[in-house]
């Protein structure tokens, strides 16, 4: 592969590299610093405007700035309040939820072990009225004669 270099007519602003491939050539843009310092980095309007000069803070525009930032802020504060309120909202759901839950369970886990010691009840007495009708089928030999 081989790599040309062509630089644009801003020295600081980035270098394009073009690359040879097997299919034929194509142009790849990369941000590639060119001089020393460069960083490679734009910097934004806003940035630049202020460094250039300062803003008047009697002026009409710096006052319209002013203001829509500070219904911006208002906005972004009143829609975090909001979120905090829903997410708080959301716990005390599942903190009732949780607590029907559990009650629930503690019901459930009565009536399981009524239920067991009832079948178990019933088991024995099965058991029991088993035992004594086995015993009278078989056939003693003192009952054999008679």
């Amino acid at each position: 592969m081989s790599k040309v270099s062509q630089q644009n007519s801003t020295p600081a602003i980035s270098v394009i590299h073009t690359q040879a491939h097997a299919s034929g050539l194509q142009q790849v843009p990369q941000l590639v610093p060119a001089g020393p310092g460069g960083g490679g980095k734009a910097v934004p309007p806003s940035k630049q405007s202020k460094k250039s000069s300062p803003m008047d803070r009697n002026s009409d525009e710096y006052r319209q700035r002013r203001e829509r930032n500070n219904m911006a802020v208002k906005k972004s504060r009143l829609k975090s309040k909001q979120k905090a309120q829903d997410t708080l909202q959301r716990v005390n759901q599942l903190k009732e939820e949780n607590e029907r839950l559990e009650a629930k369970i503690k019901l459930l886990t009565k009536e399981l072990s009524v239920l067991k010691d009832l079948f178990l009840e019933h088991a024995h007495n099965l058991a029991d009225n088993v035992q004594p009708g086995s015993t009278e089928n078989t056939t003693t030999p003192d009952n054999a004669g008679q």
